[in-house]
């Protein structure tokens, strides 16, 4: 009997020696999987809007950075966006895998970035041990690697001014005049992040290199432009309401509503409803038109990052100017001057009115994607399939955007201005990201 344990401890120590290490595959999956889960954390951690845009645009920028490194079709984007210097050189001969590197990378940054670390760690934890299981040499120096290129990513991210901006005073409402903007119902929350013009852009040489024209000014005269534009907000909403909620137009706000902030009150309680934030729909967007087009790993790299840098710069540059013009939403004049009882479709998000944010962001982030995936690309959108809302159809990415645009209107939260001049302001960000950075040689992908 010890003969037996022992020459059967022998065979499986031999056997354990001459194991053979298969190379560790990554997939596209697997980095939408990882972008997934972070979206769901930052869903439950309700991130605002321009908060989550830096979310997305780190995390891409080190696993492209990493990727075009060693795929001769891309481009780094050190010396093209601001202040970003060369990752460390990899060391091709000591068994890195990019594409695993490049993902470790990615989700290092990403956890940073949320609160719930430990709802990420679930994921990163099982995926570790998988890919130690089955090559653990390889996973050692691709994970070692991806970390190194992370602190080198960190280190550039942490001086964007983020930090400092948290430290600055709340934003102070005046009342004094009537143009300005208050706070809404049901939460009448403080107006947020409205020092995030000085965040460091990617692309924009400052935040107001776009700065767009002023809204119509202010005026509660009946003739004038600016109440002109008011009383359309309130005559939009009475009519696509007058038979419930059945409208076309109605389900096109509610399909982009993206409002992170809604409330809702039940006796004396108030809660939160969670959703996604804008600049998440556009994430998801790409994950569809990535899957559609059949693209491997570093395409799917390349358009996340691509589409992510839009949306960042986007959201500077409409927040500069959504603090600058200060502008009160129409909720408010029309409860002041018009009809107390009248709500919009959609809840006001707690941020001055101009311009439109959904517009800015939906129009930077369509001309990105169609750099990337051409004209007229269709697509079936169920991003919003989670929050029970149908799929909806697009012939193009352009498409949905001016849908994102005049959705804020027919919600009941912008004025026409707000959406056309916004929609205008995003598209200049993302035709500047298409001419001045150069990062794929063959910069469209076909569609299948």
């Amino acid at each position: 009997m010890k003969r037996y344990i022992t020459i059967l401890m022998v065979t499986l120590f031999l056997s354990s020696c001459t194991k053979k290490e298969e190379p560790i595959t990554i997939s596209p999956q697997d980095l939408h999987n990882s972008i997934d889960k972070i979206i769901d954390i930052m869903i439950h951690d309700i991130f605002s809007p321009p908060v989550a845009s830096r979310i997305f645009a780190y995390p891409n920028i080190a696993a492209y950075e990493i990727i075009a490194q060693v795929n001769p079709d891309y481009q780094s984007l050190s010396g093209q966006i601001t202040d970003l210097k060369p990752i460390p050189k990899m060391d091709t001969i000591s068994g890195i895998n990019p594409q695993l590197s490049a993902l470790i990378a990615h989700m290092n940054i990403s956890r940073q970035l949320i609160f719930s670390e430990d709802k990420f760690d679930v994921l990163q934890d099982s995926l570790f041990n998988q890919w130690r299981n089955v090559n653990e040499t390889e996973f050692e120096a691709s994970k070692a690697y991806g970390l190194k290129v992370a602190d080198h990513i960190k280190d550039w991210m942490n001086k964007d001014n983020y930090s400092q901006t948290r430290t600055m005073p709340k934003f102070t409402v005046n009342t004094d005049e009537a143009s300005r903007w208050q706070p809404t119902p049901p939460a009448y929350m403080d107006g947020i992040e409205p020092h995030w013009s000085k965040i460091r852009p990617f692309v924009l040489d400052s935040a107001s290199q776009f700065k767009p024209v002023p809204p119509p000014a202010f005026s509660m005269e009946k003739d004038s432009d600016f109440y002109k534009e008011l009383i359309e907000v309130y005559d939009i909403s009475n009519k696509i309401t007058e038979n419930g909620d059945e409208s076309e137009e109605v389900a096109i706000a509610k399909f982009w509503d993206c409002n992170p902030y809604v409330s809702v009150t039940r006796g004396h309680l108030m809660f939160a409803t969670k959703k996604i934030t804008p600049g998440a729909h556009w994430i998801g967007i790409t994950k569809i038109a990535s899957i559609s087009t059949n693209s491997n790993f570093d395409d799917t790299v390349f358009a996340y990052t691509k589409t992510s840098l839009a949306i960042a710069d986007a959201f500077i540059s409409c927040w500069e100017e959504k603090y600058r013009s200060n502008l009160i939403r129409p909720e408010t004049l029309i409860n002041q001057h018009i009809d107390e009882n009248w709500k919009p479709i959609l809840q006001t998000p707690p941020f001055p009115e101009y311009t439109s944010g959904h517009s800015v962001v939906s129009g930077a982030a369509a001309t990105a994607l169609t750099s990337i995936f051409g004209e007229d690309f269709n697509f079936l959108d169920d991003t919003e399939t989670p929050y029970g809302l149908p799929i909806r159809k697009y012939t193009s990415f352009n498409e949905a955007a001016d849908e994102a645009a005049i959705s804020r209107m027919y919600g009941g939260i912008h004025y026409r201005s707000a959406v056309e001049v916004g929609v205008s302001q995003g598209r200049q960000i993302g035709a500047l990201l298409d001419s001045k950075i150069k990062m794929k040689k063959n910069s469209n992908i076909a569609q299948n």
